[in-house]
């Protein structure tokens, strides 16, 4: 049972791989005791690790209850049927929604506004697995039920919809895999990850410049043109005479 004695053994254990989490990732931890106390997300994973094991032994009411007073004091929704691994980080934690059949591996970092969602009003495996060790920018969204591969990346803001290999990358919505394995990797900071609409939006103004450089020519060989005098020819004058 989750209140026997092996039970709160395991409890503090995960909670202690947690807290390790949050200190080697973020790096405004200072200590233990401040995670501990503060961190909103390790709060959200020390309420939702009982309500999981009172879902899973079919006391569905007091697991939910758990779970929206979860969500009331951190802003972190966690559906209590998701299986969530340790040594998990969830940073900052506002806007997050994992849904029941979602799974997170060991070591995974999940920062604000993402969403591991389902499509559609299926039942059953309806929402996304993650490896280990994978990394979920701020308001990445993850729909369906599919993996993320071991050691992979989603970038900020990315609406991944397929699944994605491991030590992979993926941005942009839709989400495509920009890096994989043994090209360069491409570190998950939130700004400088690529975002192929702006690197298009970069190459349209490039090409509309140039367009309008050409223009300009145009337009001044034309007006050019105009200004000069019109002679008829020579021979033409003395036809006339």
């Amino acid at each position: 049972m989750f209140f026997s004695k092996g039970g709160i053994i395991r409890m503090f254990d995960e909670l202690k791989k947690d807290i390790q989490a949050v200190k080697e990732r973020d790096p405004a931890a200072r200590s233990s005791l401040e995670v501990l106390l503060i961190s909103s997300g390790l709060h959200a994973l020390m309420l939702h690790r009982p309500a999981h094991w009172l879902y899973r032994h079919k006391a569905f009411l007091p697991a939910r209850l758990i779970s929206q007073a979860a969500r009331f004091l951190t802003g972190v929704e966690i559906h209590p049927g998701a299986k969530i691994g340790s040594g998990v980080m969830i940073d900052h934690g506002m806007g997050i929604v994992i849904g029941e059949t979602a799974e997170v591996g060991d070591g995974c970092t999940i920062y604000q506004g993402v969403t591991l969602g389902g499509t559609g009003k299926d039942k059953g495996k309806r929402h996304p697995t993650l490896g280990k060790n994978v990394t979920v920018g701020c308001g990445a969204k993850i729909l369906g039920p599919f993996k993320v591969g071991d050691g992979a990346k989603v970038a900020a803001n990315a609406v991944l919809l397929e699944s994605i290999p491991a030590q992979s990358t993926a941005v942009g919505v839709p989400a495509r895999v920009a890096r994989v394995g043994g090209r360069k990797p491409t570190t998950l900071d939130h700004v400088h990850i690529p975002d192929p609409v702006a690197q298009e939006i970069c190459r349209l103004r490039f090409e509309i410049g140039k367009m309008e450089q050409r223009i300009r020519e145009l337009e001044k060989k034309e007006q050019k043109q105009t200004q000069e005098p019109i002679h008829p020819p020579r021979a033409a004058a003395a036809d006339e005479r």
